[in-house]
Parts: C-alpha cells; sequence; structure tokens
C-alpha cells in the first residue's frame, strides 16, 4: 500500500469523521490512521448576491456616464468593477461548488474549484490591467477634456457602493482566499473611486487634461499589486504548494518529535481548497505497537497548532526500507 491508497467516503460537506487506525498486514507500512476534518465554510452566499446586484448597476450607471463625460478614469474604473462583478460570481459559484459531498470520481468533492476560481479572477484584474493602461497612455499622448463634476458625483457613488459590499466580506477575508480577493477588491476599489473623485476636483480647479489618464495609469498600478498577490497565492495552491501560512519546519518538527519516531518523511501539504489545508506523512517508529491515541492526539494538534484540518499520518516499523523515503523535498 502507498500513501496514495487512502480511504475516502463520501459524506456531507462539514460533516467529521471520526478518525480511524488500522493494522496493514502484509507490508512493511503496518499502521495508518486517517484523521478527516472537513469544515463547512461559512456562507457568504447574501454577500455575494448583494455585491453582485450592486456592483452590476453601479457598472452600468458608471460606463454610461464615463462615455458621457469623456472620463477615461470613469471608464477605465467601471471595467475594473466589471471584472470585479465576474470574479464575484466565480467565487460564490465555487464557495455552493466547494459545498458538494464527495464522490467516487471526485474523492475530495469539488473544494478545489475555489483554487480555480481565485486563479481564473487573478488572470481577469491582468486583463483588465492591460487595457486601462492601453487607454491611458494612447489619452495621455492625445488629452481630451473630461467633465469634472459628473465624475465627482458617479465615483463618489462607486465610494459607497464598494465600501458597503467590502464590509460584507470584512468578516470572513482571513479564512478564505476567495472572500479574501473579494474584500481586497472591493476595499481597493473605494480607494480608487475616493482618487477618482479628487482627480475631477482637480481637473476642475487647474484643467490639467493629463490628470485624467494619469490617475486612470494609478488605477492600474492598484489593480496589478493586488492581482499579483492573488495569482501568486492562488497559483501556488493550484501547484499544490504548501499554503500561506502553514509553517512547514514547524510542522516536521512536531511530527518528528512525537513518542517513538525516529523519521519522518514523505510529508505533504497541499491546499485541498482556499479554506482546507490536507497533509500527509510517514512516521517511523521502530517496535512501536499500534497507538490510536497518539495519532489521534497529533491530528488534533496538527489542525489547533497548523490549521491542518485533513490529516493522513502512516506509521511504518522501520524494518523494511519505503520506497518513497527519498522521493519528497526534505
Amino acid at each position: 500500500m502507498t500513501d496514495h491508497d487512502h480511504d475516502h467516503h463520501p459524506h456531507d460537506h462539514g460533516v467529521h469523521d471520526a478518525g480511524h487506525a488500522r493494522e496493514h498486514v502484509g507490508g512493511d507500512h503496518r499502521h495508518h490512521h486517517h484523521h478527516h476534518h472537513h469544515a463547512a465554510p461559512t456562507d457568504f452566499g447574501r454577500a455575494f448576491a448583494i455585491g453582485i446586484a450592486l456592483n452590476a448597476g453601479y457598472v452600468v450607471a458608471e460606463a454610461t456616464y464615463g462615455v458621457f463625460a469623456n472620463s477615461l478614469a470613469l471608464l477605465a474604473d467601471a471595467g475594473h468593477n466589471a471584472g470585479d462583478v465576474v470574479s464575484l460570481g466565480l467565487a460564490w459559484l465555487a464557495a455552493w461548488l466547494a459545498g458538494r459531498a464527495p464522490s467516487r470520481r471526485y474523492t475530495y468533492g469539488l473544494r478545489s474549484s475555489s483554487i480555480l476560481a481565485a486563479l481564473a479572477n487573478a488572470v481577469l484584474l491582468a486583463l483588465v490591467t492591460g487595457g486601462i493602461a492601453w487607454e491611458a497612455v494612447l489619452r495621455l499622448l492625445h488629452p481630451e477634456p473630461a467633465a469634472g463634476v459628473t465624475v465627482m458625483v458617479v465615483a463618489g457613488v462607486g465610494i459607497a457602493v464598494n465600501g458597503a459590499t467590502a464590509l460584507m466580506f470584512l468578516g470572513g477575508r482571513e479564512r478564505d482566499l476567495n472572500v479574501r480577493s473579494a474584500f481586497q477588491h472591493m476595499a481597493s476599489d473605494a480607494l480608487v473611486a475616493l482618487g477618482v473623485v479628487a482627480t475631477g476636483g482637480l481637473t476642475l480647479m487647474t484643467h490639467w487634461l493629463w490628470l485624467d489618464p494619469a490617475i486612470s495609469l494609478l488605477i492600474g498600478g492598484v489593480i496589478v499589486w493586488g492581482a499579483w498577490s492573488l495569482l501568486r497565492e492562488a497559483l501556488s495552491l493550484a501547484l499544490a504548494g504548501v499554503p500561506a501560512g502553514i509553517d512547514r519546519g514547524g510542522v516536521v518538527a512536531y511530527l518528528a518529535g512525537l513518542p517513538g519516531v525516529t523519521e519522518v518523511h514523505d510529508l505533504h501539504i497541499w491546499g485541498m481548497s482556499t479554506t482546507e489545508t490536507a497533509l500527509t506523512a510517514h512516521l517511523v517508529r521502530p517496535g512501536a505497537e499500534l497507538d490510536d491515541a497518539l495519532l489521534a492526539e497529533a491530528c488534533a494538534e496538527l489542525k489547533r497548532r497548523f490549521a491542518i484540518q485533513h490529516a493522513t499520518l502512516q506509521v511504518e516499523g522501520g524494518d523494511h526500507p519505503c520506497d518513497l523515503a527519498h522521493h519528497a523535498a526534505a
């Protein structure tokens, strides 16, 4: 039996299985322990629905007034907000898919869809940014007047819409990359709208036509900053990297310090979704008897110390070499 030969039974999302251990006969991997924690993510369905409705309506109004006022700053922000509407929809869909129960084909359920949604959102933001930057450069080369009062009023509404939407995701931003990306998008949009209001005021006072495209480039910079952070973390999760905030060295030290453990190998830590972390590891305990209590305590401690909700520990007696002992990172 290899480390991939785990028992995963379909169960409702949010139900947490009792840890169980069993002796493996006929091989050198003598004891297995599977301790599964599946925490149901906080339901932000209402927040997503309200946020999408508010922002979709605002995008239509902002784009219309952007054309009317000949303001690239408004059109740029409308493009950004349109991307946010799509990203909120993707995040909402992913949150729903993540709640689907595991099946025979998808033994972890569809949890990883939240990772794909976060990755798609980051790419979408990058595409929007490219369009904004291109139009801003053209407008810098060929400045055109914009209606400052209209810009200020429409962007002022944006501060309220984006700020209210951001507040709805405030409570979940620490636990879920999707919710955090929604919060960051909305909060940054509120700040960008504030910048657009300032642009309108300065344009009225100075009549500097370059201010509008210059602020548009600044908006693009803000989007790039947020998109890069989101892209880097989402790509890491998509490639089964150790999730941000997980102390891999601390995990190794803890497992190596368990009673009777002389070696830890084939350790893998990855994100099952944007909210759940999984771990598998082989523990060498020469001459040790089956110890359900120790393994259950270890899995509980991994959850408490490192927020690893789904841990699978395989115990080996060390009588025979494990083929996977040198196949993982040190």
